[in-house]
């Protein structure tokens, strides 16, 4: 699908939600480094984004923290009750969120008709205003509200935790 057609899926989906956005073009970014150099005018937080599965490979996690926060995996593990959590496959996160590598983004989900992707949002963003994230393509980002954040994931149906990472 055209770079054009996935951003344009997902702003439909916030406009039939009602959610407002501030979209922000860049050049195409893969990483947390690329992207610092175009946040300037991008109040929110800046979320990064981490796909992971267990050592089976039959969960899926989604995880959302703030850009500078360090997730330990080994104490998300304990928190999940799981036996060893790793980054997934490129393969595997175009199968369950239709994502490249660079643009993983919880607007992902809308891509997860069977709702297999648990996302697990760290406790900390819920003291942010306004969050960033890609339109699951990496040459822009979204600012939106905490509150439509959460109205969105609440629409997905996906299961979410909030947890202190």
């Amino acid at each position: 699908m055209p770079v054009a057609d996935v951003e344009r899926k997902v702003l439909e989906i916030l406009d039939k939600l009602g959610i407002a956005y501030g979209r922000h073009e860049h050049p195409p970014v893969a990483t947390v480094e690329e992207a610092e150099k175009y946040w300037g005018s991008i109040k929110g937080t800046h979320c990064k984004n981490l796909f992971l599965r267990n050592k089976r490979g039959n969960r899926h996690y989604l995880v959302v923290a703030a850009v500078d926060k360090a997730v330990d995996l080994k104490r998300l593990n304990a928190l999940l009750g799981e036996d060893r959590l790793s980054f997934a496959s490129p393969e595997r996160l175009m199968r369950w969120l239709g994502l490249e590598p660079g643009s993983v983004s919880p607007f992902g989900l809308i891509n997860d008709a069977a709702h297999q992707v648990d996302v697990i949002c760290d406790e900390a963003l819920k003291s942010s205003a306004g969050l960033g994230f890609h339109p699951n393509v990496n040459t822009a980002t979204l600012e939106i509200a905490l509150a439509d954040f959460e109205k969105f994931l609440a629409s997905r149906g996906n299961t979410v935790r909030w947890l202190k990472l």
